[in-house]
């Protein structure tokens, strides 16, 4: 398998323009969402972030098979 450096570049891009366009957007909402994100306990937080990585993993995965 090959990697394509420059579809990671584009991800992180993609990436930066969504969150970017949250906190422009509902600035308000995003305050309020990190408030609650801060109340969670840190094992919620990482079963969370694992289970979101594996998904997009599996969404890449579909993707380029």
């Amino acid at each position: 398998m090959s990697v394509d450096w420059s579809d990671l570049g584009v991800a992180f891009g993609l990436m930066l323009t969504i969150e970017g366009a949250a906190y422009a957007i509902a600035p308000d909402f995003m305050r309020r969402l990190l408030a609650m994100v801060l109340g969670e306990p840190v094992a919620r937080l990482r079963a969370v972030g694992a289970m979101t990585a594996l998904v997009g993993l599996l969404v890449v995965w579909l993707i380029r098979t």
